[in-house]
């Protein structure tokens, strides 16, 4: 094999000729083989567009040689078309605040610029990692707004998602709006709801839940580039970090805005917290609806059986004919692994001290780790699941028609103790409610055809009177 010499500040050392990563990053997978999982391709995304936008003005601010700041932005237009992708080795596990994976990708975009200017890998008296892509920078500044960049980009994605599962939701609560169902608090009967009513709410909450994770990705447009070492802004032009968030907004069509205080920008990572915040209420919701959905398709004969969901696949090794809530099972899944991620985010945000937090990278992973499944199961829930449920509408009825609970709506008339002595003998004597009512002459018949219409119990009013 080729090799190469390159030299640090801790002595010489020899790497393979042909890789585009450097020194720093051979160091680095030699102290760090921790998880085997390397940063995310958002994580190089983020990192190589504010690369490319420190690049571009810095050159315009004549920082760095014209020449070189056209070879780095072609070698960041070739990262970001999907080239030289297994040139980041570095393990997400790595040193404090990201220095290992940043000068992993200022060696990276060195090197191919080398190459573009007509010299070898290696040769930094051309392009130097140190010197050119990162003039005017430092892991402060730029891992925390890469940071941000990725979780924003996955934020993007995730927002139709929510949107188009919000409307199937709201689809389902308008086809499911005239089947009738017992309502259910504290897993016990309870007066009627319409099916529809209780996926309309579904909807509502997901639609919620997306105003959350709006405010968050407000918060990550928040950028501190700029602000170098400490967040003084030290060996930076004026103009600069302006000119950069300017070049990011325009390459992604995200309305990024400079750091009001670049030193807060830097000590606190409070953003990265609000997003986990906003994921953990989404994830918390959506487990919570999951769990509806299995329990109410439970069954076929000894659940609750009342909507039926798509089968998707054998649900059993060993139970012919056996079909399970496959979908919703793996929403909960994901959901539990993004509780998990929050947390990890809460831990880390609170760790900083004084000018940095260096707990960044584990930050970065788990907001986009967590974001990106997030957005991948809420899809397969909305199209191989909602969109396909199907209302068992005579089950539903049934148990509307049946249930002791519409006793309740009988307090109006005779108050609820007596309401709650037609209860017990009902259920005593498997009666129905209204059978006893007539029984007792509670209430005359054209009475209890108005009481006791169902319908009418799923709407704000008093049945059988005339507001």
């Amino acid at each position: 094999m080729a090799t190469r010499i390159e030299k640090d500040a801790l002595g010489e050392r020899e790497l393979p000729a042909d890789v585009y990563w450097g020194l720093q990053t051979l160091r680095a997978q030699e102290n760090f083989p921790i998880s085997g999982i390397t940063e995310p391709k958002l994580m190089i995304d983020a990192y190589v567009l504010l690369k490319k936008a420190a690049a571009q003005a810095n050159t315009e601010l004549g920082l760095i040689p014209e020449e070189i700041g056209r070879a780095l932005v072609q070698a960041a237009d070739e990262i970001l078309a999907g080239n030289l992708r297994d040139q980041f080795p570095t393990d997400i596990f790595h040193q404090g605040a990201g220095t290992s994976f940043h000068m992993n990708v200022n060696e990276v975009l060195a090197n191919r610029a080398i190459e573009i200017l007509g010299g070898q890998k290696g040769d930094y008296k051309l392009v130097n990692p140190n010197d050119h892509p990162n003039f005017g920078q430092s892991t402060n500044d730029t891992f925390p707004t890469a940071m941000r960049i990725a979780t924003r980009l996955a934020l993007q994605d995730l927002f139709p998602v929510l949107d188009q599962l919000a409307e199937s939701l709201a689809q389902k609560g308008r086809e499911f709006d005239h089947v009738l169902k017992s309502g259910r608090t504290h897993l016990q009967d309870a007066v009627p709801i319409r099916l529809g009513q209780e996926f309309s709410a579904y909807a509502h909450t997901v639609r919620k839940c997306r105003k959350l994770l709006e405010v968050a990705a407000y918060e990550v447009e928040e950028l501190g580039i700029g602000g170098s070492a400490v967040g003084t802004g030290l060996n930076t032009h004026p103009k600069y970090r302006f000119r950069v968030v300017e070049l990011l907004s325009e390459y992604t069509g995200i309305p990024f805005r400079p750091a009001v205080d670049m030193r807060e920008a830097m000590q606190s990572q409070m953003p990265m917290q609000v997003v986990g915040s906003a994921l953990r209420t989404l994830a918390i919701e959506i487990t919570r609806i999951a769990n509806d959905l299995r329990l109410l398709s439970s069954g076929p004969l000894t659940g609750f059986a009342e909507i039926v969901l798509p089968a998707v696949q054998p649900g059993s090794s060993i139970m012919p004919g056996k079909v399970n809530p496959s979908i919703p099972e793996m929403v909960n899944l994901v959901c539990f692994q993004v509780l998990g991620c929050a947390t990890t985010i809460d831990y880390a945000v609170q760790a900083g001290q004084l000018e940095l937090n260096v707990m960044m990278p584990v930050m970065a992973y788990n907001a986009v780790f967590a974001t990106q499944i997030m957005t991948n199961a809420l899809r397969q829930l909305d199209e191989r699941c909602i969109r396909g449920i199907v209302a068992n509408e005579e089950k539903c009825r049934w148990y509307a028609e049946t249930s002791p609970s519409l006793a309740t709506a009988l307090n109006a008339y005779v108050g609820y103790a007596t309401a709650a002595e037609v209860v017990k003998q009902a259920l005593r004597e498997n009666r129905s409610v209204i059978e006893v009512v007539r029984e007792r002459g509670l209430l005359a018949e054209e009475q209890i055809k108005e009481v006791f219409d169902p319908f009418k119990m799923t709407e704000p009013g008093i049945p059988g009177r005339q507001e």
